[in-house]
């Protein structure tokens, strides 16, 4: 699908995933880590679980449920006995041999059985200590990485039906978006604005809502900023920012609006933002490294004159949480790939003044950047 083709409306319910999907994503995850010289994975409850295998156990507590991946052998999901129930009826169920252990019994003794006794396991971030080093106990001859150092980009490419489901997410933020641009914004405080732009986001589906940004004036300059007791006057600038997961796939949007009329000067920032934003779209493609595409928006911005306000990370990766590996800075030589979702987000910051930024989601094609959400980027005036 090429840049510009629009994608599905609020009223499309996602595809639900198969057990095809599941078993896709697993092999693919057993092939990487195979390819970074592991043994296999080791995925308690998180959010690597849900996606790789569809269950969610029902709450996040001491008692250990593991998800074990290896290049040798089908994928194995060791569950509490009161959980099996749920984890056969699961959507990925028919991909995973399950099994359980029982109160009275040692977890980690029955994860043993499905580990070898000195092999090296990449392990996810959200792993509890108590279940670490109830694993090291029982295998003190295992090693054990977290996927951060071993295989950061684990979950970075996304099959069709989950860029089908960030589509939509994109979606309920750009009608958010829409809605809140007839909203008043002077004498308001930046956390009324903030709490409209959450019940907006949660009306068009948003289960979670990770980011509800308004950031006037001064405090637009802030990359931090979230939304404070400011209140919002006329002649200003106002970052806005707009995300969180709907059916548990992220969209991630920012725009910049401005309270009346903008200044020459305002007019020209959010210009060359919006330029370092189309150089940016247009450097994603596959084999790119990721530092090429902020070098693309660093070039606008610096030839612009204003290299000394940018802000460093020109965006991230983004599935399943809002906000995770890739990365799109100097340091991040890792190339884009088919599948690959990122948040492109380059921005200006004058302190003390205000700033400018502008945020979309979009998925790496054979082509190109294909963007997943459509708002405008122009430069918004506001009441």
């Amino acid at each position: 699908m090429a840049v510009g083709e629009a994608h599905g409306t609020l009223q499309d319910r996602p595809a639900q995933f198969t057990e095809r999907d599941y078993t896709a994503r697993m092999a693919r995850a057993a092939r990487d880590a195979l390819d970074a010289g592991l043994a296999g994975l080791l995925l308690t409850t998180g959010p690597e679980l849900v996606r790789l295998c569809g269950h969610r156990p029902r709450a996040a507590t001491g008692r250990l449920t593991l998800l074990v991946i290896t290049p040798e052998a089908e994928p194995r999901l060791l569950v509490p006995a009161t959980e099996r129930a749920a984890a056969e009826a699961s959507p990925g169920a028919g991909a995973v041999r399950i099994t359980d252990w029982r109160d009275g019994q040692n977890p980690y003794s029955a994860a043993t059985g499905l580990l070898r006794p000195s092999g090296h396991y990449g392990v996810c971030e959200m792993t509890w200590a108590l279940h670490l080093e109830g694993l090291r106990e029982a295998l003190p001859l295992a090693g054990y990485r977290p996927l951060a150092a071993v295989l950061p980009l684990l979950r970075a490419v996304k099959d069709d039906h989950e860029v089908a489901r960030m589509s939509a997410a994109g979606a309920a933020a750009d009608a958010a978006y829409a809605e809140i641009l007839s909203a008043r914004f002077a004498g308001r405080r930046e956390t009324d604005v903030a709490a409209e732009l959450t019940r907006r986001l949660r009306a068009h589906g948003l289960s979670q809502v990770d980011v509800a940004v308004v950031g006037s004036g001064p405090n637009g300059a802030d990359p931090r900023h979230t939304a404070g007791d400011r209140v919002i006057e006329p002649g200003d600038m106002v970052v806005l920012g707009l995300g969180g997961l709907k059916d548990d796939y992220g969209s991630d949007t920012t725009r910049t609006v401005h309270v009346g009329e903008p200044t020459a000067e305002e007019q020209r920032i959010h210009d060359v933002v919006h330029a370092a934003h189309r150089a940016a779209l247009a450097a994603v493609r596959p084999g790119v490294p990721c530092q090429d595409v902020d070098r693309a928006a660093r070039t606008v911005i610096e030839e612009a004159g204003y290299g000394p306000y940018r802000v460093p990370c020109t965006g991230h990766g983004i599935g399943i949480s809002t906000d995770e590996p890739p990365y799109l800075t100097e340091a991040e030589p890792h190339p884009l790939l088919p599948g690959m979702c990122l948040a492109v987000e380059p921005a200006l910051r004058l302190p003390g003044r205000f700033g400018a930024r502008l945020e979309d989601t979009l998925t790496c094609t054979e082509t190109g950047a294909r963007p997943l959400n459509r708002a405008s980027h122009e430069l918004a005036v506001v009441a």
